[in-house]
């Protein structure tokens, strides 16, 4: 499939799984643009609310007859080949593309495309780079892996050669992007129901490196062991701007935090003070992946005043250490981590921020990551007082019976860490009702829909 066929506005496209979060946000560009746009998807929610408003042709539930008059077909990694519209547009030798060769084939419409990678603080650092270009005024397109208030959204279509984009390394999919900068937070051991171990995690990310240009621009994290090791065995032909706190050519000195764990501090690239900097998110990996906006920022040449205006006015994403709201004086967040690091981090953030007792319900997130990461997981919630083990929320998986979420409390308990299980939503909203007391803080933490226990015990 060619990039002159995307090109082509009498096209109907069709998307299976409209819903999600990066598949709406293709399907809004090509509306923005035009093109007519159809999609399916298994719930309503208000994200296909929102598309049919704008223009699209949205199906509730995947079916065949779904497919009327589709040019083209794209569909995520989730969607299976038995799917039934899957089947059915091979029946009628429609093209298919999955949803990364898809976004790659835009991405080839622009000029300086930022392609944000890593296994954590994607959504946090393309957010916070989205904050710093709207300061520059340069109408640009912003695909995010969660809904950013600036842009009302997960998207934000412009018509300029600005082209930003989360890039995820699950199945390899980055590799059909086009990056001009490519930014890599860290690099950890995930997703490996696809990959076989770390190496094979950092041979991926080495050719994804290998797609940038020599012009282009190669932004990473110096303190990551990983991303150090392929740095060190490695000639690229890209430019290459490495920070970090300690390590790197842009550096965060003289780092300070507020009452509620937020971080000032001041950038040093090469030992030339920069500016200051002043964060409205909490904890250490949130000065890291500001740090990785600057370093992106400045490779795009934009201004001091867009940097430092844009990172003070990023208050987070939703889901990413959300304030909820307050009941009875308990503080209710709701967190997307779902991998060990991730969820070792907010904790850590958490720490500072204002409370009496944490209790955090952690969902974990399909079985393959759950066994493959058990030990690790097992390791990640000394920092707490009260954990909550919700059911092991399935996604694209199917339950096997060789892993569960009490074998998980278990191997936790044994660690004599305060830990629960229980099985439903209303039964752990009875739960915190019972025990949590003013001046607690509950949060809410998973890929999956944990965070309606959150919004269940609001209510």
């Amino acid at each position: 499939m060619s990039f002159d066929f995307i090109k082509d506005k009498n096209k109907k496209i069709h998307f299976i799984g409209i819903g999600g979060i990066s598949m709406s946000g293709l399907a809004e560009i090509l509306i923005k643009n035009n093109y007519k746009v159809s999609g399916s998807d298994m719930q309503s929610s208000h994200i296909t609310n929102k598309l049919s408003e704008k223009g699209a042709e949205i199906y509730i539930g995947h079916n065949g007859d779904n497919i009327v008059d589709a040019d083209l077909v794209v569909y995520t990694a989730a969607i299976s080949p038995e799917n039934p519209e899957y089947l059915k547009a091979m029946e009628l030798n429609i093209p298919l593309m999955d949803r990364a060769e898809f976004l790659g084939q835009i991405m080839k419409g622009h000029k300086y495309n930022v392609a944000v990678s890593g296994t954590h603080g994607k959504t946090t650092t393309t957010s916070m780079i989205a904050h710093i270009i709207l300061n520059e005024d340069v109408d640009p397109t912003i695909l995010v892996g969660g809904e950013l208030d600036a842009i009302c959204g997960n998207v934000l279509a412009g018509n300029s050669d600005y082209f930003i984009t989360e890039a995820c390394e699950y199945k390899a999919s980055f590799l059909k992007f086009f990056p001009y900068i490519a930014t890599i937070t860290n690099i950890d051991a995930d997703h490996l129901d696809y990959y076989r171990d770390i190496n094979h995690i950092k041979d991926t990310f080495k050719k994804f490196i290998d797609l940038i240009p020599k012009e282009g621009y190669l932004v990473a994290n110096a303190e990551d062991e990983n991303i150090k090791t392929i740095l060190d065995n490695n000639n690229y032909k890209c430019n290459i701007l490495t920070y970090g706190i300690n390590e790197g050519i842009l550096k965060a000195q003289n780092i300070r935090y507020n009452e509620s764990g937020c971080a000032s501090f001041d950038v040093y690239k090469e030992g030339h003070l920069l500016f200051e900097i002043n964060l409205n998110v909490p904890g250490q990996h949130n000065v890291l992946n500001a740090l990785a906006s600057i370093g992106t920022s400045l490779c795009l040449n934009f201004s001091k005043d867009s940097i430092t205006n844009g990172l003070s006015s990023f208050k987070g994403t939703h889901r990413r250490f959300e304030l909820k709201g307050t009941k009875d004086g308990v503080t209710v967040i709701d967190e997307y981590a779902h991998h060990p690091t991730e969820i070792k981090a907010t904790l850590s953030a958490a720490k500072n921020y204002p409370h009496n007792k944490i209790y955090c319900v952690f969902q974990p997130h399909t079985y393959s990551r759950t066994i493959s990461l058990f030990e690790d997981f097992s390791n990640s919630f000394y920092n707490i007082d009260n954990l909550i083990l919700a059911d092991i929320y399935a996604a694209r998986e199917k339950d096997t019976g060789v892993i569960s979420s009490t074998m998980l409390g278990d191997r936790i308990r044994s660690k004599n860490v305060n830990c629960v299980n229980l099985h439903s939503f209303d039964e752990i909203v009875h739960y915190l009702r019972i025990n949590l007391k003013a001046g607690d803080m509950l949060i809410t933490m998973g890929a999956g829909d944990v965070f309606k226990i959150g919004e269940m015990y609001l209510k």
